[in-house]
């Protein structure tokens, strides 16, 4: 078996938003994926080693370095790359840039999720956070939604300024709560750690999409917002116990266990009833989701011949 090797830009080229949404669908109705992370330190740097096994469709280790002193010197903080591996004989397939993998994972999980949870008819959507996955987020969110209005609010403005002049059309929001209450679908990648949004803001018929904690001690909601809404996760085994957005108020008995309604293994139960009701979903982006996007990526590339 030939080693394919697949860069950034000359895998992108292949790529399409909502083909990525249907094959999320499709290996989510394939085994429940078995995934495992490993850690490990030196000082501030930091390997990140994350894999997850399918059975008929393989096998990825996505590996990361983090390197904090790396910009002074001006190389990239964090390099890597994901190892998709055959399923059948366990042979190496494929190399794949770990920043194609990871914009693509992350926007789409949320994309996917909602366009099963977000009113169809939504017209404005809030990105809260104007970092690079605010931009992933507005590059995936239109394929699903092209007529919508954007509005972009970030703490600090001249960052959300700079975003909105990258992205056609985008507005700067001032007042995070009055984006709030106006916007039909929230989108939120920030590294907070206290809640930032909050569930008082929210109206009938809103889809919540929190993606920036991804630590025990970190959260975009508030507990008013997890009561508030129908939430749902991309899977039970990365956020429940792992991710404080889900994790703190679990604990807190802020909610029950069995105020999560679904996560993507039970399609029957992740969607929406009806046009009035709150959903919130944490998109958690764990490696099994790694590995249907890198799979996804490898096939696009080899029908690209």
């Amino acid at each position: 078996m030939t080693l394919t090797i697949i860069p950034f830009a000359e895998g992108e080229a292949h790529l399409d938003w909502l083909s990525l949404c249907a094959a999320f669908q499709v290996g989510h109705e394939r085994p429940r994926a078995e995934i495992g992370d490993i850690f490990l330190y030196r000082g501030k740097d930091t390997l990140l080693n994350r894999a997850a096994w399918i059975d008929g469709m393989g096998i990825a280790v996505k590996s990361a370095t983090i390197f904090p002193g790396n910009p002074e010197k001006g190389d990239p903080m964090i390099n890597g790359a994901v190892n998709l591996y055959d399923d059948a004989s366990g042979t190496l397939e494929a190399l794949v840039d770990f920043h194609l993998v990871t914009k693509w994972k992350t926007a789409g999980d949320s994309l996917y999720a909602a366009t099963r949870l977000a009113r169809s008819d939504s017209e404005s959507i809030l990105i809260v956070g104007a970092g690079t996955v605010g931009r992933s987020l507005w590059q995936a969110y239109r394929a699903a939604f092209p007529s919508a209005r954007f509005a972009v609010w970030n703490r600090t403005r001249a960052n959300a300024v700079a975003m909105a002049a990258e992205c056609e059309g985008m507005q700067v929001a001032d007042d995070l709560e009055q984006a709030v209450r106006a916007a039909d679908i929230v989108t939120s990648a920030t590294m907070s750690t206290d809640p930032l949004i909050k569930g008082e803001w929210f109206r009938p018929g809103q889809h919540i999409d929190l993606i920036g904690a991804y630590r025990p001690d970190m959260r975009e909601a508030d507990d008013v917002a997890l009561r508030r809404a129908r939430v749902f996760v991309d899977s039970y085994d990365t956020t429940v116990g792992h991710i404080g957005e889900i994790k703190i108020p679990l604990e807190a008995g802020v909610i029950a266990r069995d105020h999560l309604i679904a996560d993507y293994y039970e399609p029957e139960k992740f969607r929406r009833r009806s046009d009035d009701e709150i959903t919130l979903f944490k998109n958690g982006g764990g490696a099994h989701l790694d590995l249907m996007t890198s799979r996804y990526i490898l096939d696009a590339w080899r029908t690209a011949g």
